[in-house]
């Protein structure tokens, strides 16, 4: 899970900087969690304690809302009456990593990723979105191959690929929807040779950098089998107690 909040906080600086190339550095001063981080964790305390992920969203937000949450979603966490909205964005996405760690199976790994999205995120486009990453976090953790990966995704979801990141960088804009982000993060990762090489893919690619390597990151973790130690340690000093320690319990019960 760490490798998911790792990935938004590297990618956090450059979401409305945008950058086309890799050599940028992994940290610095602006470096911070996100709405991505806080949700991510709000998942992830669902998965480990119980309850309802609208009530968890919104208890979440409440305690970190000003972490760049999209409009539509701070509207529907102030409400405690508010239904799904409808969201075909990438916010379905970009929480749900930490069910693709806790599910015993593909099945229950895309059903529970439908539970945590369908609460706001009902569109179809929404729910496929988070199905697809969490699939592909199980599918790198439970030893499946890159074309083992590749392929499943493109079959189950419709997604295309077999581009690469040199191939998408340069006709590639800022895209928050499902459709037009989830695929580029996935190829960010399958682009890549190690952990660092698909978040530094991810945020090259000069869209919702946070997000994308928050995506990236997550399935390379799964993937390559962990985040290097120095990125580890940077990460976890940005986050407040409270936060670090959802993710050392969560890894503590799901973690490899």
């Amino acid at each position: 899970m760490i490798g998911a909040v790792a990935g938004d906080i590297i990618g956090s600086p450059y979401e409305r900087h945008h950058l086309t190339r890799t050599d940028f550095p992994l940290f610095e001063d602006g470096s911070r969690f996100t709405d991505d981080t806080v949700l991510t964790v709000a998942t992830a305390e669902v998965l480990l304690d119980g309850g309802d992920y609208a009530d968890a969203y919104r208890r979440w937000y409440r305690r970190y809302p000003h972490r760049g949450y999209g409009g539509r979603f701070r509207r529907w966490a102030a409400r405690d009456d508010a239904g799904p909205y409808g969201s075909l964005g990438n916010g379905s996405a970009m929480r749900v990593v930490p069910v693709g760690w806790a599910g015993a199976t593909l099945d229950e790994v895309l059903r529970e990723a439908e539970r945590s999205a369908a609460v706001t995120h009902d569109h179809p486009e929404g729910i496929r979105g988070a199905q697809a990453v969490a699939a592909a976090v199980f599918l790198a953790r439970t030893g499946a191959d890159r074309d083992e990966i590749r392929a499943y995704l493109g079959r189950a979801f419709g997604y295309r690929l077999g581009r690469t990141v040199d191939e998408i960088r340069p006709g590639y804009r800022f895209d928050v929807t499902c459709a037009g982000s989830v695929p580029e993060a996935l190829v960010a990762f399958l682009d890549a040779h190690g952990w660092e090489d698909a978040v530094r893919n991810a945020v090259s690619l000069g869209g919702d950098s946070d997000t994308q390597a928050c995506i990236a990151g997550a399935v390379a973790e799964a993937f390559f089998g962990g985040v290097p130690g120095a990125v580890r340690r940077e990460a976890e000093r940005r986050l407040p107690p409270e936060v670090r320690d959802v993710v050392t319990r969560f890894e503590a019960r799901y973690g490899p």
